[in-house]
């Protein structure tokens, strides 16, 4: 980033606006780079006016137009950090606007830049020819390293090993560097050294502040799905595509996968075990947050969502039901005066062009309110649709939950119950153990093949309340989009609705 911003000063660019949360990291930087070209550093707050950063002398006031006016009289070769100005911006007055602008004209002329810095863009489209807009990433394992070892030093503890070096560090990724000393800092009181595990923990907290992204504690395998060998096979042939051997072999990074289909059948548990196919951490972007009532509001949220994921790649995010979060993009001109569609457009475009390596998996259950843009190859590697468990498919998933809730299947008559279950999804064969787990504990016994049976009469499978959405969706899905399970022999009683 600082290479960057040199070459637009030396192109003689008067006006740029960095958006960053890290106040003094961007200052320092600014330091190193002023003193590598002989430029003065001037900085602005609202608290203290306009200081020299070399003397600390005191330029002008907290006065906004005051500051313009001084910052015109300045020397050449001149940089001046404004950190709190782009909050006057919302709703501007015409003065200062029009002192703004004429201190750009005046500052191109002299080799002088003035640098915006915010956590998030609000810039008045008076402005928007006039300044230059520059995301600073978070920071990566180079700029980590300094405070780490800045870290240790001032606790007065050897180095790390290379392996638990690399471990803390990749824990950091995703974090400022304020948040990364804390959490450092942190675990050093904890635990006399510094571990990765309170590091991701601390940056799972951090995380959890905006709402935008969350770290998903996932403990989910392959082992967990009954069934879908297609998409299983599929995932595991990609397992190593992320490693170094597989970028000297020449392979494109993955993009992602976006999996449809019916409700309960095990797409949200798929996405979970993506991340642990792939050893990957997992983030959780919940599409509807990323909009805010504020002019503005969204496309950031949308920018620091994907600047946090870049910093935290490689990784997996994952985008549950997908379809509620973009639902509005089609009629946004009409509701929103076209947010939704800038931030769908903002997405889509990333998700095309991104060279970071985010694995990005998508869950959908009505695939008509999906925008046809999202569907086109490019935007994913491969769409899956996953259908009502076959018999093979429930006899696993019987298994997989009655082990799941300490009972061995040995015990009950799986066949039986994975015939009598046709047409249900996996969730709903969870759900009826549950109840049999409840009706056996209030009887003080264990579960039975009866108390199974009791509970599946009081079931109202999903496939009987929509069939016709089912059945359409279906038809949508033949060939749009991939059997997450291989076709099996026809024997004219797989894959039928219940009745």
């Amino acid at each position: 980033m600082k290479t960057k911003i040199k070459n637009y000063l030396r192109a003689g660019y008067s006006g740029l606006y960095l958006i960053s949360p890290e106040e003094k990291r961007i200052e320092g930087e600014l330091k190193t780079l002023a003193a590598e070209m002989k430029y003065s550093l001037y900085a602005w707050n609202a608290a203290n006016g306009l200081l020299d950063t070399g003397t600390g002398g005191v330029i002008a006031s907290n006065d906004p137009v005051e500051t313009l006016d001084a910052i015109a009289g300045l020397k050449e070769k001149s940089l001046v950090l404004l950190r709190d100005f782009h909050l006057l911006l919302d709703d501007p007055h015409p003065v200062l606007i029009r002192k703004l602008k004429d201190v750009l004209q005046i500052a191109r002329t002299q080799a002088k830049a003035v640098i915006l810095l915010g956590c998030r863009l609000n810039l008045p489209p008076e402005l928007e020819r006039e300044i230059t807009i520059l995301d600073v990433p978070l920071p990566g394992k180079n700029e980590l390293e300094p405070v780490l070892d800045g870290i240790l030093e001032s606790a007065k503890l050897k180095s790390l090993k290379d392996v638990q070096r690399d471990a803390v560090l990749d824990a950091a990724r995703g974090l400022t560097t304020v948040e990364a000393e804390n959490a450092f800092a942190l675990s050093v009181i904890e635990r006399k050294t510094v571990e990765p595990s309170i590091v991701a923990r601390e940056k799972a907290q951090a995380l959890r502040k905006n709402g935008l992204l969350e770290i998903v504690d996932n403990q989910e395998s392959l082992d967990s799905i009954g069934g879908l060998n297609g998409l299983k096979n599929w995932l595991l042939c990609r397992r190593n595509a992320f490693g170094r051997k597989a970028r000297e072999y020449g392979l494109p990074a993955c993009k992602g996968l976006l999996i449809v289909g019916i409700a309960g059948t095990g797409k949200s548990l798929t996405a979970k075990a993506t991340a642990s196919v792939f050893g990957l951490p997992l983030l959780r972007l919940d599409a509807g947050k990323l909009f805010g009532g504020l002019v503005g509001q969204s496309e950031g949220n949308l920018r620091s969502a994907i600047g946090t994921a870049e910093a935290m790649s490689p990784c997996v995010v994952w985008i549950d039901e997908i379809e509620k979060g973009l639902a509005g993009s089609r009629s946004s001109g009409s509701t929103d005066g076209g947010t939704s569609a800038r931030v769908f457009g903002s997405l889509i475009s990333w998700m095309q062009e991104r060279k970071a390596p985010v694995f990005m998996v998508a869950t959908a259950n009505d695939v008509s309110q999906l925008p046809p843009e999202l569907l086109r190859k490019g935007r994913f590697d491969e769409m899956f649709f996953v259908d009502l468990p076959n018999p093979t498919e429930r006899e696993a998933i019987w298994k997989i939950q009655i082990r799941k809730y300490r009972r061995n299947p040995d015990g009950f008559d799986v066949p039986q119950l994975a015939r009598i279950t046709e047409g249900c999804t996996g969730s709903e064969i969870e759900q009826a153990f549950i109840d049999a787990l409840h009706q056996a504990f209030a009887e003080d016994k264990e579960p039975t093949d009866i108390t199974l049976a009791k509970a599946l009469t009081e079931l109202a499978p999903l496939s009987s309340l929509m069939r016709e959405q089912i059945a359409a969706l279906r038809t949508w899905s033949k060939g749009r989009a991939r059997p997450a399970t291989p076709s099996e022999p026809s024997n004219g009683s797989t894959r039928k609705l219940a009745a």
